[in-house]
């Protein structure tokens, strides 16, 4: 039995004007038997870190976009998930934060090795097309979370 690596994580629901959610595409790249699916900006805490401190240093990785960690509020929604990743399984403690600009165009180039191999793209969805898709999307409770 694998006892699983324990990791803390900051995500942020990014939402356009429109009241559409940022989300990318991705996979694990060791194990394309796992499939594909949809998740929201974010990523493991560095050693110091506050989760607001995390989330919004992920944000600027991740999407280009730059924000003060206070501008990210409280969080809105926690949940532990436990999940394979490569050959390591993860318990990973996460926090969300959502976050509302007009508009915003998604600079990746702050991609490290893993998330260039793993993240196959990025759309904004439309509440309504999130309701209605048959692909898998995390968290599962998104649409409860959505303003």
């Amino acid at each position: 039995m694998t006892v699983p690596l324990a990791r803390r994580a900051a995500r942020v629901l990014l939402i356009d004007a429109q009241d559409r959610v940022l989300l990318f595409q991705g996979r694990d790249p060791l194990h394309a038997d796992r499939g594909q699916w949809w998740f929201t900006p974010g990523g493991g805490l560095e050693a110091g870190e506050t989760p607001a401190q995390g989330a919004a240093r992920e944000l600027q990785e991740e999407t280009g976009l730059v924000v003060d960690p206070d501008a990210l509020g409280s969080t809105v929604h926690q949940r532990v998930t436990t999940f394979p990743w490569g050959d390591v399984v993860f318990e990973q403690s996460e926090d969300y934060f959502v976050l509302r600009v007009d508009s915003h165009d998604v600079d990746t180039s702050g991609f490290d090795e893993v998330e260039t191999a793993a993240v196959i793209g990025h759309r904004w969805w439309e509440r309504e097309d999130l309701a209605a898709t048959a692909e898998r999307y995390y968290p599962g409770e998104l649409l409860e979370l959505l303003p």
